[in-house]
């Protein structure tokens, strides 16, 4: 199975390639990306080198454009998809129908990917991405279990691209309106479900630390303890009584366990998200699933490496997520 390694600088691309990605992933500074964080992502010219240097490693890039256009101002994601091209990159991952289009029709050399903002979650739906744009692989929504994915498998043509590793969402992705009421912004076209200047940390009478999102308080923690970023879907709230984590503990994915039977299923290619992260977590993440993706082949037991992963995860604490249909 290809994997598949996220990129948010030009160091982290480096870093993925060199830990031995078979793909990357990346987007460009602009809103056209669904990580578009103050800071990271890339220039036309320093995708152009990156994807100079992962081609000399023998990894591929594959481009983000993956946000819905504004209405009526598509320019700047025709630009992107052109620019893309233009780069080199290997394929063009899109949600957008207009975006699809555009790159169906003007680059058809250039492989498309159906992103994970598309949600599409059926055999018809994706038949509709790949006969009307020559979609090639669809990214699945973090909602199916192991049999699913293996049955849905069963019934198209294009590849199949799964989540394996970093943030977990709970709600279908793109479309948390959790996260809209709260800050006002659609993660569909922002990318973000947390904006960063919407985020802010506050501390209380009693000395706990507040973590807020759009002025409402995700979660409190005692002093000294570690703070974790506010995600709607993994705050507390309270309902019925109750006072907890109603979706989902902050933790992070790590369907590692699961490999052989993804592979089994059908599955292309694993996914490991983190585009905002840094390039000493990409090289240790990339690493240990190369590890851990080589050993099915040749029956190397991964397990060390893997269990660093830990170190990597929110709150130190992982989950199969959907696989297993453990969510609340």
């Amino acid at each position: 199975m290809e994997l598949v390694c996220p990129a948010g600088t030009p160091a982290a691309l480096r870093a993925a390639a060199d830990a031995g990605a078979d793909a990357i992933y990346c987007g460009f500074a602009n809103e056209t990306n669904a990580r578009n964080f103050p800071g990271l992502n890339f220039s036309p010219t320093e995708l152009a080198d990156g994807v100079a240097y992962a081609h000399a490693k023998g990894a591929k890039v594959l481009v983000a454009i993956n946000t819905f256009a504004r209405a009526g101002s598509i320019g700047l994601w025709r630009q992107a998809v052109d620019d893309a091209a233009a780069c080199n990159a290997d394929a063009i991952i899109a949600a957008d129908l207009a975006v699809l289009e555009h790159a169906a029709e003007k680059h058809p050399d250039r492989r498309l990917h159906l992103s994970v903002q598309a949600a599409a979650n059926s055999p018809e739906a994706i038949r509709f991405y790949s006969d009307t744009f020559g979609v090639k692989r669809v990214v699945l929504p973090r909602v199916f279990s192991v049999p699913e994915i293996a049955a849905l498998n069963r019934e198209i043509d294009v590849e199949t691209e799964v989540f394996v590793f970093g943030g977990l969402c709970v709600m279908t992705e793109g479309r948390c309106s959790l996260s809209s009421y709260a800050t006002g912004k659609s993660p569909n076209l922002t990318g973000v479900c947390s904006p960063p200047d919407h985020v802010d940390y506050r501390e209380d009478n009693a000395g706990r630390l507040l973590a807020q999102l759009g002025g409402f308080t995700i979660d409190s923690f005692e002093k000294n303890t570690p703070a974790g970023y506010p995600t709607l879907c993994k705050g507390q709230f309270s309902a019925e009584g109750r006072t907890g984590y109603l979706f989902e503990d902050p933790v992070s994915l790590n369907a590692f366990e699961l490999l052989e039977d993804l592979a089994k299923a059908g599955v292309t290619a694993l996914k490991i998200e983190g585009r905002q992260r840094g390039k000493a977590y990409i090289a240790g993440v990339v690493s240990g699933f190369r590890r851990a993706v080589d050993g099915l082949a040749t029956g190397t037991d991964a397990g060390p490496a893997i269990a660093a992963l830990k170190t990597f995860s929110e709150g130190g604490r992982q989950t199969s997520g959907s696989y297993k249909k453990t969510w609340r």
